[in-house]
């Protein structure tokens, strides 16, 4: 691997900036800020432009539309709890965002809304009813 070509304060700044900025950093932020910090700046251009600016909508507002996007593109886990634990920061209740993700059903399927449901669950510690008894014709619900 080359050389850094952004001084390591520089990029230290920056990512901690953008912390503070978003609540949260993503790990390609990380990697981009050492190896292509130019990049990093530039996307994190349109990131501020479009979702940390005020402007019309609200930040709550901002955060339940992104949850929504990410369950329907089922990003990786990872970066919807990002957006569930900015909203539940910001005074989301966890209901208001298990309604954003159930949104994603009708569009994306089950498959989308089950992998933010998961999200969810994890990031808010919810958990389940489960059946007092089973029927060995309809199973159990539970992977073999």
């Amino acid at each position: 691997m080359t050389a850094d070509p952004v001084p390591p304060k520089a990029a230290q700044e920056y990512i901690d900036a953008m912390a503070r900025d978003r609540g949260y950093v993503l790990d390609y932020h990380k990697v981009m800020a050492r190896y292509d910090f130019d990049v990093l700046q530039a996307t994190n251009g349109l990131v501020k432009a479009a979702y940390l600016a005020p402007r019309a909508l609200d930040r709550r507002t901002k955060e339940l539309l992104f949850v929504l996007s990410l369950t329907v593109m089922r990003a990786d886990k990872g970066h919807i709890q990002s957006h569930i634990r900015v909203a539940l920061g910001l005074g989301v209740t966890p209901q208001e965002i298990l309604e954003a993700i159930e949104i994603a059903l009708p569009e994306a399927g089950i498959v989308a809304f089950q992998a933010g449901l998961e999200a969810w669950r994890e990031t808010v510690g919810a958990t389940g009813i489960e059946p007092n008894a089973t029927d060995p014709e309809g199973g159990a619900g539970t992977p073999e």
